[in-house]
């Protein structure tokens, strides 16, 4: 028992150890500027591939989760220039006869290193003539992906993920969503779902296969509700250490839960700090990012000297997670992008190599005094460099 319980503590020590001689620096860097009244550009989200990143990107035309099509933006290395933005017609608006336009949002790639692809997840949106979203068709709200070939730079068209026909994946969106592939290629994709876009959303998350062209849906684990608001929704997924963790978005709080598989999943709980207040984070999504040595939080709060902004929603820091007690640790807690002025809520957070992971956020210039805090309509890369190599890498 005593051998045991040694063993026990040795581990923990380790585990401890590492996380505090983990450290990271941040290299912010403006990637576009945009501020014309018309649109901005909204939603950046990378992924790495050998040899270099891509980004996805979409115009915000100022009315509200009004987004043009798909546009991208490539690197060669994590030091080179980036491309223009480009609007593939594939990932273009899909006019009806009826005025109505098909379109996507809250895209999110991520590489399938078993096919060399990159997958663009993201959600079908059907907007009225004045950019009003509808739900005027049964399941017009539903999960779709586009397949890019960094080879050939080309990408497919939107399809969308076929789910069963039970009535709660009436309403099931991918978005916003940060979803995994595990070594088996087997895709982990969080969903929020109900029976219409007026349901109270409940989370779950689908195990798909991918052949390279089609993205399949096998099952998909437990669901987590809450009733509280519009329910959990936006939910964001990562693996550390051997599990799963999902954050969770709802109107009045963030939620944090844990499973060992990857579909089943604990009953939430509040996100708070290790103190045991509450982190503050609200109506909006919080992302992760996981190195070898530290399970990681990125995140909008209260009590930032930011009531001035919409929601709190900036700055963005980022915060070490107890992976076991799910609480940020906040004495670790650091700005990754400052608050100028704009929000920043709609972001992303992906690994890109062994070195550095990025956080990528474009300035939502939505109020009347953005401008003159010092905002500019900016899309920024945070590039997390690490003190350690990530182990959790490869390629």
């Amino acid at each position: 028992m005593k051998t045991i319980l040694c063993i026990l503590l040795i581990s923990a020590l380790h585990h401890v150890h590492a996380a505090e001689s983990l450290s990271f620096t941040v290299k912010l860097e403006t990637v576009l500027k945009h501020d014309d009244g018309k649109f901005l550009w909204f939603h950046p989200r990378s992924a790495a591939f050998p040899g270099g990143v891509v980004m996805t990107i979409q115009k915000h035309l100022m009315v509200s989760d009004y987004y043009s099509g798909l546009h991208f933006m490539t690197r060669k290395g994590v030091d080179a220039a980036w491309s223009d933005p480009v609007l593939p017609p594939e990932l273009d608006w899909q006019k009806q006869p009826d005025g109505v336009t098909l379109s996507v949002a809250d895209v999110t790639p991520g590489y399938h290193a078993p096919t060399g692809k990159v997958i663009a997840i993201g959600c079908r949106v059907r907007y009225s003539p004045k950019g009003r979203q509808l739900d005027d068709v049964k399941r017009s709200h539903q999960t779709v992906y586009a397949v890019y070939d960094p080879k050939t730079s080309r990408w497919t068209p939107w399809q969308v993920l076929e789910l069963p026909a039970d009535e709660q994946f009436n309403f099931a969106r991918n978005a916003c969503a940060q979803w995994l592939v595990k070594p088996d290629g087997t895709l982990l994709v969080p969903l929020y779902i109900g029976t219409s876009a007026k349901d109270r959303y409940s989370t779950t998350v689908a195990a798909c296969r991918f052949d390279g062209e089609k993205l399949t849906f096998m099952n998909n684990g437990n669901v987590l509700r809450l009733d509280v608001a519009r329910g959990l929704y936006e939910p964001s997924l990562i693996a550390f250490d051997g599990r799963y963790f999902l954050t969770l978005r709802n109107d009045m709080r963030g939620y944090v839960s844990v499973s060992d598989d990857g579909l089943q999943f604990s009953p939430q709980k509040p996100w708070t700090f290790d103190d045991g207040s509450e982190l503050g984070s609200y109506n909006t999504q919080q992302h992760w990012l996981a190195h070898s040595d530290g399970l990681f939080l990125i995140y909008t709060r209260r009590g930032a000297n930011n009531d001035h902004i919409v929601r709190h929603r900036a700055p963005l820091f980022m915060a070490r997670v107890d992976a076991d007690k799910l609480q940020v640790i906040r004495s670790s807690e650091k700005v990754v992008v400052p608050e100028r002025g704009a929000e920043l809520g709609n972001f992303g957070a992906c690994a890109i190599n062994e070195s550095e992971s990025w956080v990528t956020v474009s300035e939502g210039m939505f109020m009347k005094d953005s401008k003159a805090r010092g905002a500019e309509g900016a899309t920024f890369v945070a590039r997390i460099l690490w003190s350690k190599p990530n182990k959790l890498f490869s390629r």
